[in-house]
């Protein structure tokens, strides 16, 4: 069975194009705001992440399923943020395969150092670019995508 290709029309191929353009450029930016503090913003969402975790903790699989990464990427990202004792990793004693990652106490204070740059970047590159009810039609959309892809 054959079907026809629903293409995108002129204005839905633009915005389709900004997205593409503006999402790379602005993590890019956000990213590259981050590097003075010795962290990307893969790095960054991994410290808000545990911070915002009970006992700043996470199981690595959940950690991985909440920021949508390959478990074998997150195994490395966290083994560096360890390497600078950001993060320490901990046998899970309910389950002897679970391991958690927990957020260190120079992990938090780095964190606390980068949120404002990172907020403030958030802010100038996007937030305060959009009106407030365009900026809240993202958020409608983006949540209906996760939801959408999240349920196949």
């Amino acid at each position: 069975m054959t079907t026809e290709t629903r293409w995108l029309n002129a204005e839905q191929q633009v915005a389709w194009r900004a997205y593409l353009l503006g999402t790379a450029r602005l993590m890019a930016k956000l990213d590259d705001d981050l590097r003075q503090f010795g962290i990307g913003i893969n790095d960054y969402e991994i410290l808000v992440r545990l911070s915002e975790a009970p006992d700043r903790r996470l199981r690595m699989a959940d950690l991985a399923d909440r920021l949508h990464q390959s478990r074998s990427r997150l195994t490395h990202t966290v083994g560096r943020l360890e390497a600078a004792e950001l993060v320490r990793r901990t046998s899970c004693t309910s389950d002897k395969r679970g391991v958690w990652a927990e957020l260190t106490e120079a992990g938090l204070t780095l964190l606390e150092q980068a949120a404002p740059t990172h907020v403030e970047g958030v802010r100038a590159n996007l937030v305060d670019l959009a009106d407030p009810d365009d900026f809240a039609a993202v958020g409608r959309v983006f949540d209906s995508v996760s939801e959408h892809i999240g349920q196949r």
